[in-house]
């Protein structure tokens, strides 16, 4: 996942330093919250596995170059349904930052947009949650319509910041937003897929009941609220 470098100039760039200080500390108090919820160690345990599936699905999953950027299968809302939103909010950015140090250093000058870009989606997610998912309801119980919901607001989240960047390095000049329409246009195939990986996984996870209370997945996940 990567904001092209040069999309936006190295004076304007102050402003993803901002938005991601912001992103940041907001995951912060979630992990917080998450630690006086479930303690150290689940929180430790869902981070490392969310880390590792995001360093596979930027370097492992097809992307390809599209417009501004990359089209990623991410699966931000199955990191979401099975681990809890701290624990992939803080895979979602060490994996990046694992992707740009060992893999791609061409993209730390943009790591800030790219992190901005990836956890607010995830915090909209998670709010929408709370209305489109009943409280007595737990994860696996979903149905495609609800998982089509919050698969599509994460992944209209990640256009919708690649576009803002976009517009806010380049201008709003026909080339620019050809290029943006494009982006866009792809990820529609990942709405497509999500909702589908969404439910196949907590398909598994539903056939697996024996994972109940353990520390390493989301209590919501089998658990209602």
């Amino acid at each position: 996942m990567h904001i092209e470098p040069g999309l936006v100039a190295e004076g304007k760039i102050w402003l993803s330093y901002v938005t991601a200080a912001g992103a940041g500390a907001y995951t912060l108090k979630l992990a917080a919250e998450a630690v006086a919820q479930r303690g150290l160690v689940s929180l430790a345990a869902r981070s490392l596995a969310t880390t590792a599936l995001v360093f596979c699905f930027f370097e492992v999953l097809p992307h390809h170059p599209v417009g501004v950027s990359e089209v990623h299968l991410i699966l931000g809302s199955t990191l979401f349904l099975i681990f809890g939103v701290a624990p992939a909010a803080i895979g979602l950015a060490a994996g990046l930052a694992i992707q740009g140090v060992f893999f791609a250093p061409f993209d730390l000058p943009q790591y800030g947009m790219n992190v901005t870009t990836l956890l607010v989606p995830l915090f909209a997610l998670a709010s929408l949650s709370t209305r489109l998912v009943a409280p007595n309801t737990p994860y696996v119980e979903l149905k495609y319509r609800q998982a089509l919901a919050l698969s599509t607001t994460y992944q209209a989240g990640i256009v919708a910041w690649v576009a803002f960047w976009a517009f806010y390095g380049h201008g709003f000049t026909v080339e620019n937003a050809s290029s943006i329409v494009s982006f866009g246009a792809a990820y529609m195939l990942v709405i497509i897929v999500e909702p589908l990986v969404d439910l196949a996984v907590l398909a598994a996870a539903k056939a697996l009941s024996g994972l109940r209370g353990t520390p390493l997945f989301e209590r919501r996940l089998y658990d209602p609220a």
